[in-house]
């Protein structure tokens, strides 16, 4: 998933490399921490110094750790290159590091999962067009094999004992700190560094993995609480409600709440960005919670994240409960007092806020754009700039990939209670009471010139998409606060990080009244469904074939049962040439648009099924599906279809199965 704001000239700074490099890190870890977690409770239960000490239970503890953990993140980063195949190749890849090594091995997991994802995406880029017909699945199966392979024994005698010496190179250097009491000097780097937004570089690159290693062998690591220690943020924005002047106060309060019970921390990034020197207060705060944690010999279990209250005294072992609380309330009183001498008298607006807020975004690494307020890499701040009445999914032609997007997050804002209207259009047709516009990357350009007033998300693509969920909950905060008097603060962002909620808040606050619109109503299969998608029109198990020629064959199967034109096909080509028809989660659906509108008959879907796949600029689609809509007749099978493809599971299901009546009954039923 990406989001965009307008492209700028010029070099991509360091920062932006770093801040790029973390979130890349997080995306692997992040949807793992659940697994973190797990290996951290049984931890703290069975192990002999455990709540529960149990022997057969405990012995779930190193197999985790050793297998588990690595195999999940090296199979995310490499499905983050290169699909499901990919992943497979990075677990693979990875099991090389992890066996030759005696170390937990997360970071060679972090580098063999997406090195494995991106040698069998270039592979198969180089070589799928050259299979004959009917030798792909054994191409494809033995060629998975024999890199892996290769990239196992890579990992075994060259990459796992480089990595293996870099980690107890880097392990040393922090108990050298430890040893000789300069611990706390880390503040340094991590509380300027969030900040920076450089949290995920640092937490999932350098400290999780660490910790991870030290639990292991002492059942808790004080890496854990070195970056999510809410302390020093609890303490700088109790030091604003109390001593500082101005609207900024009332705010204040909310943001606490948000930061020490949700976790959310990047939540008082803007109130250090107000004034500057407040990054003294938490400095000094997370050095001396981190002092504190040295002495008393305090720690997690695992991972905290988010670095809510809840999770760290959830994850505290046991006979560490003293420690850690007393590092956060000492990092909190430290902070506030710190911070009180700098904001006595002091005042501020919302308006000095939201110039904060802006620069946050900034850091962020996401520039403004006219016309719109800048959309952050991590997750929009969708609830900015006044209520949201509509949301337009938009493509070339609005018939197809827009409508899938439309559909899934109807559901999901229908589901959420949000009286928003979903729809989608053509980018030429985007309505100007549009609120917020959703487009592939390499058309939101056109879409903001059509669309200027509008917030512009830009995705890589409609089926799916994360995003759509950090969307709701933002868009879901943003309609609460406007109900209240005072600012709250509340949003989610992206799941590598969290919530960049004052925006949110204190923007839709000034709005002054709730969203009042009714939600779009639910579609359902009109009786005629059969005239648009047939079961003849659905063709099983076709070897893989160069896009182009899955394309044409989608094109021919429209003309053939007369749903178009002759002159379709071509546009359908020419299509693939301006954007790529993917759609994500498997699935391409070719179309025309434009002129090619006028050599539509009538409206008709027909489905290719591709057990092997077929490469559309570097993504696996297992099925085409070609579109060609005159009208509104086709969208509700569209509907349906996007439901059915929300799922992966199902498209790997339908991608495999020789019964065409289970992919008709699926887009009808």
């Amino acid at each position: 998933m990406t989001t965009n704001s307008a492209s700028t000239a010029g070099a991509t700074s360091g920062k932006d490399r770093v801040q790029k490099f973390g979130r890349f890190l997080s995306a692997m870890v992040m949807p793992n921490i659940g697994a973190f977690i797990a290996w951290g409770l049984i931890t703290a239960l069975f192990i002999p110094t455990g709540w529960l000490p149990n022997a057969n239970l405990g012995k779930l503890v190193s197999p985790m750790i050793t297998y588990l953990l690595p195999l999940l993140i090296a199979y995310t980063g490499g499905r983050i290159v290169a699909d499901h195949r990919g992943g497979v190749l990075g677990a693979i890849a990875a099991m090389g590091v992890i066996v030759g090594t005696d170390i937990p091995m997360f970071i060679g997991a972090m580098i063999m999962g997406p090195l494995g994802g991106w040698v069998i995406k270039q592979f198969d880029r180089n070589v799928q067009h050259r299979i004959a017909p009917g030798f792909e699945m054994l191409v494809n199966n033995f060629s998975a094999g024999i890199i892996g392979m290769l990239l196992a024994i890579l990992g075994f005698f060259a990459i796992g004992p480089v990595v293996e010496l870099f980690s107890k190179a880097v392990a040393a250097g922090v108990q050298f700190l430890v040893n000789v009491h300069l611990l706390p000097l880390v503040s340094l780097l991590i509380e300027p560094g969030k900040i920076l937004f450089l949290n995920n570089a640092i937490n999932h690159g350098i400290l999780t993995p660490l910790g991870t290693a030290q639990a292991q062998e002492t059942g808790k690591s004080i890496y854990f609480l070195l970056e999510a220690n809410p302390g020093p943020g609890l303490g700088l924005l109790l030091a604003y409600w109390v001593f500082a002047k101005g609207s900024i106060k009332s705010s204040a309060p909310g943001a606490a709440i948000i930061h020490f019970l949700g976790g959310i921390h990047e939540v008082y990034f803007p109130y250090v960005l107000m004034r500057p020197i407040l990054l003294l207060g938490v400095i000094a705060g997370g050095m001396s919670g981190v002092a504190t944690l040295v002495a008393l010999n305090g720690g997690l279990v695992s991972a905290s994240s988010p670095g809510s209250i809840f999770a760290i005294l959830a994850l505290t072992p046991r006979g560490g409960y003293f420690a850690n609380i007393a590092a956060v309330a000492v990092a909190a009183v430290v902070s506030f007092l710190v911070s009180a001498v700098f904001l006595r008298g002091a005042s501020y607006t919302e308006d000095d806020l939201a110039t904060a807020q802006a620069e946050s975004r900034a850091n962020k690494g996401v520039p403004a754009a006219a016309g719109a307020p800048a959309l952050a890499a991590a997750g929009p701040a969708i609830g900015e700039g006044g209520a949201v009445r509509k949301v337009v999914f938009a493509c070339d032609a609005g018939m197809g990939s827009s409508a899938m997007g439309a559909t899934g997050f109807r559901k999901k804002v229908q589901a959420a209670g949000l009286p928003i209207e979903v729809t989608n259009t053509a980018i030429d047709a985007i309505p100007a009471d549009a609120d917020i516009v959703v487009t592939q990357q390499n058309l939101t350009s056109r879409a903001r010139a059509k669309a200027p007033q509008a917030r512009h998300v830009s995705i890589d693509n409609f089926i799916g998409n994360p995003i759509y969920d950090r969307m709701v909950t933002e868009l879901q905060a943003a309609a609460e606060a406007t109900q209240v008097p005072a600012p709250a603060v509340a949003a989610q962002t992206a799941p590598s990080t969290a919530r960049a909620a004052s925006g949110v808040a204190a923007a839709a606050a000034g709005t002054g009244a709730a969203v009042a619109v009714a939600p779009a109503p639910t579609q359902t299969v009109p009786q005629g469904k059969g005239d648009v998608l047939r079961r003849e029109n659905i063709v099983l198990g076709l070897g893989s074939v160069p896009r182009d020629q899955a394309v044409t064959r989608a094109g021919d199967l429209l003309v053939k049962s007369g749903y178009v034109s002759a002159d379709y096909v071509p546009a359908m080509l020419e299509r693939e040439k301006v954007v790529s028809t993917y759609i994500g989660n498997g699935v391409a659906i070719p179309h025309g648009v434009g002129a090619a509108k006028a050599a539509i008959r009538t409206s008709g879907i027909v489905v290719t099924q591709y057990p092997d796949g077929v490469d559309f600029d570097g993504e696996r689609a297992y099925l085409v599906i070609g579109i060609a809509g005159a009208g509104d007749e086709h969208l509700q099978i569209l509907s349906r279809i996007a439901d059915a493809l929300e799922d992966e599971a199902t498209v790997m299901r339908l991608a495999r199965t020789r019964d065409a009546d289970e992919i008709y009954r699926t887009f009808t039923a």
